[in-house]
């Protein structure tokens, strides 16, 4: 059987890191990209290279931050320090403010450009069914067009399969496979506020914490303040 080959792009956060531990389990030889865009919660891309050497795979750091493609992507919370992150639910309107235009097409795009050069049949992300309320680019719609586009792109060069695994996931879901797949929790980063523990309150650090309790999985994270309403487990 030809070696099926994956350019994952891995954030250092917990649903990528899951996603690259499902891509090993399912024998894909996995080439890791993470990206700088400027995001004030950058720590994230020291636990995406440790991902990345857990798992023997060959690591590419793209800087879009000094290439100064950043500069016109203001107004987020993730890349704008004048800008507050929200503290509240992920699925709060006020979260909106944490929309990085068109993020996931750049990502992608260069993703598939390595995808290419590496002769992988296929790039991976790790969108999932709780990021459908705020982003656009991590809805099914997105990903069908994009694998299209991209394809016409690279057209006599490859054919690329955009995987989106956790498309139809929630966050429990990804705990819960990510618990069978022996993922080291402890090992990824998901505060959009980047300080030395996270936060706790922000939209991504409350649906951690939320997503832990209802899968009922013992959450290794050190948060720095307790949420605000804490997430009660399912049934």
């Amino acid at each position: 059987m030809a070696e099926r080959r994956v350019v994952a792009v891995v954030s250092g956060g917990l649903d990528s890191t899951t996603m690259a531990y499902q891509l090993r389990a399912q024998g894909y030889s996995i080439n890791a990209i993470s990206f700088d865009y400027g995001q004030r919660h950058r720590r994230e891309l020291a636990f995406a290279e440790q991902v990345a050497a857990d798992l023997d795979a060959p690591w590419t750091l793209i800087d879009l931050h000094a290439a100064g493609i950043t500069d016109i992507l203001t107004g987020s919370a993730l890349t704008d320090g004048s800008v507050s992150v929200p503290d509240g639910h992920y699925a709060d309107e006020s979260m909106r403010i944490t929309v990085v235009p068109n993020r996931n097409a750049i990502m992608l795009s260069i993703a598939s450009a390595l995808a290419v050069t590496r002769e992988a049949g296929a790039v991976a992300f790790g969108a999932h069914a709780g990021d459908h309320f705020i982003y656009p680019d991590c809805r099914p719609e997105f990903v069908r067009a994009f694998e299209g586009m991209v394809n016409i792109a690279v057209e006599g060069l490859a054919s690329i399969e955009i995987l989106a695994p956790f498309l139809a996931m929630t966050k429990t879901d990804i705990v819960r496979l990510g618990n069978e797949l022996k993922v080291p929790f402890e090992r990824t980063w998901s505060c959009y506020k980047g300080g030395e523990l996270h936060c706790g309150t922000c939209g991504t650090c409350y649906e951690r914490r939320e997503a832990f309790a209802q899968a009922h999985v013992a959450d290794p994270t050190a948060y720095k303040t307790e949420s605000a309403v804490a997430p009660q487990p399912s049934p």
